[in-house]
């Protein structure tokens, strides 16, 4: 059951990383009159989500063999 939890949990963690990056720099474009800082943040939240996905996959598959 506890691996269940942790791959429903790996649903959310690439749509909340893209959205929390976009997020911050939607913000930061706010805070200093600029126009590119969200697609910048966007692609950094795109591949932390990515990071976290592949760090969770290995690590599963690791401990099965």
């Amino acid at each position: 059951m506890a691996m269940v939890g942790e791959y429903t949990s790996l649903a959310f963690v690439l749509p909340a990383a893209t959205v929390v990056g976009w997020g911050m720099g939607y913000l930061l474009d706010r805070a200093f009159h600029t126009d590119f800082l969200y697609i910048v943040f966007l692609i950094l939240g795109i591949a932390a989500g990515f990071v976290q996905l592949v760090r969770q996959v290995t690590r599963d598959t690791h401990d099965d063999e």
